[in-house]
Order: structure tokens, then C-alpha cells, then sequence
């Protein structure tokens, strides 16, 4: 598995860091672009007309292609860095993975509360169990992360609540397919950004792929 969440088996091309110099796959770099205002903007969707500036979805690393003003280097040329990029860019990451969540939802894909999400383990059909950082940690061991599947766990009961919909969410799950990859894909991006250990609950698994 990649950075990203992206098995190696793959055709998309890879890029490399501007600040490690390490060569990997999209899906675990952050996409920058110079605008005509010769400003760096961030092209998390990889949409973006220009050439691209690819960066390791981590926040230390992203701090210091700022702080040595990498950008203007992989740019060819000076450029400006606004303020608050990595701000800016966690809160676009974060609305993304809260889409992905959301479109999962909507195609009953993903489920949402204790319940729901136990009949899904228990029927082998979760592939990626998510469970918010401010929950009860008794209730949350009360399920375990599919023996081939990804477990999230840093997003706060109110963010994943916003994914589904609702106040507040504690236990969710997704079943397996595109929009499962999508998802955990999104989350390693964020997580990097946030700098928060992805480590499982004791006693928990995370292997496979969704």
C-alpha cells in the first residue's frame, strides 16, 4: 500500500516531491499550480490548467517547501505563497473526504450509528469503519475494523456528523468499491496534513485495501 491508500498495482503515472525528492503515486502527493498572479494555489482535485508541483501530503514536509520557498524551485521562477495555505488547504481536504462520505451515503454504500454499522461487519460488508476521535473508547472497541479493510479515526464526531447529515456520528462504515478507495484516500491526504498517527486501537487490525 502507498502513502495514499493506493495498492502499487496501478496505471496512473508517478510524481515526485519537490521537498524529498522521493517519486510516488497522485494519490499521496498534494497537487499545487502557479496561478497568473504568479500565487500558488493548491489543485487537490488535480484539475487545474498548468503545470503541476506535487508535494507529500504531510504537513512537516509541506511547512518546509514554505519555509524554503521550494515552490519558486519547482516553479522555475519567483512566486508567492499566501497565508494560511496549509490552513486553507486542510479545510479543502477535509470538505472533499466529507463529500466522498456524503455521495457514499446517498448511494447506500456508507452507514451511520452503532447498529447499522455492527449488521454491516457482521455480514463481511464494511471495508472501511470510521469512528470519531472524541468517542467513547469502550464503545468504539465494542467493534473491530474488517481483517481487510481500513479503519479512520481521527475525525471528530461532529465532522463525520456533517458527512452524514447529522449533529453528531460516532460509528460508521463503508462497503467496499469506488467510492470506499475514494474515501480512504481522501483521509490519508487529510491525516497527513493534520499530522495525526493513524495507529488502530489496541487489539485492532488495518490491513488490505477497501
Amino acid at each position: 500500500m502507498t502513502r495514499g491508500g493506493r495498492d502499487k498495482n496501478r496505471d496512473e503515472p508517478d510524481r515526485r516531491c519537490i521537498v524529498t525528492g522521493e517519486v510516488g503515486p497522485k494519490a499521496g502527493l498534494i497537487r499545487f499550480v502557479v496561478g497568473p498572479d504568479d500565487t500558488v494555489y493548491p489543485d487537490v482535485a488535480g484539475k487545474l490548467p498548468g503545470r503541476g508541483i506535487y508535494v507529500t501530503a504531510d504537513r512537516t514536509t509541506l511547512e518546509k517547501a514554505v519555509s524554503k520557498r521550494l515552490f519558486s524551485r519547482g516553479a522555475k521562477k519567483q512566486v508567492q505563497v499566501p497565508d494560511g495555505l496549509l490552513d486553507l488547504l486542510e479545510t479543502v481536504l477535509l470538505k472533499r473526504l466529507q463529500d466522498a462520505i456524503g455521495m457514499a451515503r446517498k448511494a447506500g454504500k456508507a452507514m451511520a450509528g452503532y447498529e447499522k454499522v455492527k449488521i454491516m461487519l457482521d455480514r463481511g460488508e464494511a471495508r472501511v469503519l470510521m469512528q470519531a476521535s472524541d468517542g467513547s473508547e469502550r464503545g468504539k472497541g465494542k467493534l473491530s475494523t474488517p481483517s481487510d479493510g481500513k479503519w479512520i479515526g481521527f475525525l471528530t464526531a461532529d465532522e463525520l456528523g456533517l458527512a452524514f447529515g447529522k449533529d453528531r456520528v460516532i460509528h460508521a462504515a463503508v462497503a467496499s468499491g469506488t467510492l470506499a478507495r475514494r474515501i480512504v484516500e481522501e483521509a490519508a491526504r487529510l491525516q497527513g496534513i493534520r499530522q495525526i498517527d493513524g495507529s488502530t486501537p489496541a487489539a485492532e487490525k488495518d490491513t488490505g485495501n477497501a
